[in-house]
Parts: C-alpha cells; structure tokens; sequence
C-alpha cells in the first residue's frame, strides 16, 4: 500500500471518527475528548524524548509519557470533574519536582547525564501536552461541540489542502523552508485558504457559538481568527520539521500509516490550540 493511500484512507476514517467522538459524546464535559487529548499528548511527550535522544539526551519511555500526561491529566480533572484549578500547575509543579528530586542518588556514573535528563523531562512536560490542554479547555466553554470541530476543522482543511495544493502546483516553489524543502509556496496559500473556508463559514451556520460583543462583523472576525490559527498551524508543522531535522529523523514515530508518528499528526494542532482559544475570547 502506497503512502498516497494509506494517507487518504487514514483521512476518510480518521476525521469522521473524530467528529462523532466530539459530537455524540460530550458528557463529562467532553471527558472522551480530554482523554484521548490527555493519551496522544503522553505518546507525543514518547515521541518528542526519542528524538532527543538523538542528541544523547536519555529518558525512559515510561517517565516521558507520564510526564507528557501530567499537565493535560489535570485539566481534564478539573473540567470533567470540577476539581479547582490550581490542579494544573501543582502537576507541573509535582514534575518538576520529580525531575530534579529524583536523581538526588544517580550513581557517580549516571551524575554526569542529570542535567540532560531534567533538561528532557521538562521539554517531555511541555511539548505537546501544555499545548494541547487548550483543547481541554475548549471544553468547558458554551457551544463547546461546535467551537472544538470548528477548531480542529480549520487545522484539517488547512493540512490538507496545503498538501493537495503543494502536490498540484508546488513542483516549483517549492524550498523556502531549509528545515523542510518540500513544502512550496502554493501549498502554504492552499493551507490558508483552507483555514478560511472555515472560518468564514463557520460563524454563519453556527451564529450562537460565534456571538461577537462588538461591532465587528463575525465573518469578519472569523476571518481574523482563521487566518491567525492557519498561520500558526504552519508554522507548527514547520516547527515539528526543524526538530525531526535537528534530530536527524524523517518521522516522529511509524503509529500511523502514511504520516508517521503522533507528533507527525498534531504538530499543528498543538501549536495552533492557545492561539484559537485565546482569539475566540477576544473576538467572540
């Protein structure tokens, strides 16, 4: 099976069977959703330690996933379950605490690789799981359904029609980008027009999700929010290729057919979540 196709059919099975998790089970405040957010962030906390490793910083599998967890685990206490807040950062805290305590004993051998480690443990704790707790956070907010697939629609279509688009008209624009020379101009227009689409056309199906408090229009204000969310879901997808780069690996892991790894996935989901959820306040 080409890597064309197993990526098409990973598409026509994954979103659909995204779209009902999110909309056919939100109890709990979307406690499904915040669980598989809080699991793909310890698999990508994995992902994002091998590739480190590279560079012969060493961390378990075991503690980076744990750690990878923590901070996305708590949120979705705290919002599923209406523990206080404060939750959040106590897990980071317990964390940090974990990484430097813990080593107290590490044989004069293992002394050596102390900072490398905490150094790890702390990139485990915040790529991806610190960003993708925004998601979780969506979650509590009004028209919750709808705010989360417009998000995660807007990071879709400007995935996918970046790499349609680069496909049919990027054969030569492509290598503005060092850290990853296939990406072309034309797909990164496709890519915004994409998050567009849906911005645009999100506030006026779903007006009671997307009521401004000021005279701005809301395609107006979709507008802005998709844009700035297509940015930086770009820039995300840009970002995870310079680390793969840097540590020398074409994909993040082989979990998924015809893209790779978790990182591979939600490279740009994850950069682009405190940024949707900070604009939507703002503009809605």
């Amino acid at each position: 099976m080409t890597k064309l196709v197993q990526r098409l059919l990973i598409f026509s099975l994954g979103i659909p069977a995204i779209v009902a998790l999110v909309a056919y089970l939100p109890y709990y405040n979307h406690l499904a959703v915040n669980l598989v957010v809080t699991i793909i962030s310890a698999l990508g906390a994995v992902e994002f330690s091998q590739i480190l490793a590279k560079k012969h910083y060493r961390l378990p599998s075991w503690e980076a996933a744990l750690l990878g967890s923590l901070a996305p685990l708590a949120m979705t206490l705290s919002i599923s379950f209406n523990i206080p807040g404060e939750l959040v950062p106590a897990a980071f805290i317990f964390g940090a605490s974990w990484l430097i305590a813990s080593r107290v004993f590490s044989s004069l051998q293992d002394i050596s690789q102390v900072l490398d480690r905490i150094s790890t443990g702390l990139s485990a704790m915040i790529y991806p799981g610190m960003f993708m707790l925004w998601i979780i956070r969506m979650t509590r907010l009004s028209h919750a359904t709808v705010i989360i697939l417009t998000f995660l629609l807007m990071v879709f279509a400007n995935d996918s029609l970046a790499w349609a688009v680069g496909m049919l008209f990027g054969k030569g624009n492509r290598g503005l980008i060092p850290a990853s020379p296939n990406k072309s101009i034309a797909g990164f227009i496709g890519g915004l027009a994409g998050s567009l689409i849906i911005g645009f056309t999100a506030p006026l199906l779903f007006p009671t999700a997307f009521t401004t408090n000021h005279t701005l229009p809301r395609p107006l204000a979709g507008i802005i929010l998709s844009i700035c969310v297509g940015v930086v879901a770009i820039i995300g997808d840009l970002a995870e290729s310079t680390i793969k780069r840097s540590g020398e690996v074409k994909d993040s892991g082989f979990i998924i057919p015809g893209r790779g790894g978790i990182l591979d996935s939600v490279d740009s989901i994850a950069l682009a979540a405190p940024v949707f959820y900070a604009l939507y306040w703002i503009l809605f």
